[in-house]
């Protein structure tokens, strides 16, 4: 597989992502810990059968366990850190703050070996940022409070979390991907026990409901994350770490195809953003 060929594929899990707000909020009521639950145990399940029907189970049992601790650390925290962020400060500045970690990807990206980070790379991450902030700010009307101070953090630590599991996961490449499905299910185990400590059980209340949250288990929550691996461990990194920041415009744009958003021009405005800085990015690659 080429360089091109993985970045390409990794690309895919932002496509994915997009319709996480989409399946999120068709997933109401379920508390967070519980979706975790369900999803996880959607994706890892599919994935495991998936290993076993291609004959990849030999190659699990080579994994050592801190590799299965790191991944599983990596899907289980940013996850309970991200959904305890909103849950604990507004949804667009909390949102905003966890958004860093495209930008953090690019930025670490500069101390693995073989990679050299250029000035078209980070001038791309913060036009990204800068195009996330337009949507994700866009409907905010009380800006950042120092009452909301702990979920502001919370939402920092879910940044640096998922910028540093992708980022490590480049030292992991002979890791075989089919190990994400073992990181997925160990994510549901820890969100099940968690959810029993800490949150009322209460399932989709509808067809719409549990559809929803199928689609999280088998996209978002389920794919996304095997062909991320791909992608961050064999591709362009600092590519994907600034073509990620169209997942919140992608997102944006399916809430409106659904009903849920309008357009506006600050959705014009991200669009050149995000693409101006993926192409700066792409260009400085390319460069190299």
């Amino acid at each position: 597989m080429t360089r091109t060929q993985a970045t390409s594929i990794g690309f895919l899990a932002v496509l994915l992502w997009s319709l996480l707000a989409l399946f999120t909020v068709g997933s109401t009521p379920t508390p967070p810990l519980l979706l975790n639950t369900i999803c996880f145990s959607i994706g890892g399940t599919l994935g495991l059968i998936w290993t076993w029907a291609s004959g990849g189970l030999r190659q699990l049992r080579s994994v050592g366990w801190r590799t299965y601790l790191f991944g599983t650390v990596g899907l289980f925290g940013y996850h309970a850190l991200y959904f305890s962020a909103l849950r604990m400060a507004p949804a667009a500045e909390a949102g905003l703050i966890a958004y860093l970690w495209p930008l953090l990807i690019v930025l670490f990206s500069g101390l693995l070996p073989g990679e050299h980070l250029r000035i078209g790379h980070l001038i791309g991450a913060c036009l990204g940022f800068t195009g996330a902030a337009v949507i994700i700010a866009g409907g905010s009307s009380t800006g950042f409070q120092a009452a909301y101070l702990p979920g502001y953090g919370l939402a920092l630590l879910c940044a640096l979390t998922w910028s540093g599991y992708s980022v490590l996961s480049r030292r992991l490449g002979h890791t075989p991907t089919s190990s994400v499905a073992v990181f997925c299910i160990a994510t549901a185990i820890a969100s099940g026990a968690l959810h029993l400590t800490l949150e009322e059980t209460i399932w989709p209340d509808s067809g719409y409901g549990w559809a929803s949250v199928v689609a999280l288990g088998l996209g978002p929550v389920g794919l996304a994350f095997n062909v991320w691996d791909i992608g961050v461990k064999q591709g362009d990194i600092q590519i994907l770490g600034t073509a990620s920041y169209a997942a919140p415009l992608l997102s944006t744009l399916a809430l409106v195809v659904a009903g849920i958003a309008t357009p506006s021009w600050g959705l014009a405005i991200a669009a050149v953003l995000v693409t101006g800085g993926a192409a700066l990015a792409a260009r400085a690659s390319l460069r190299r």
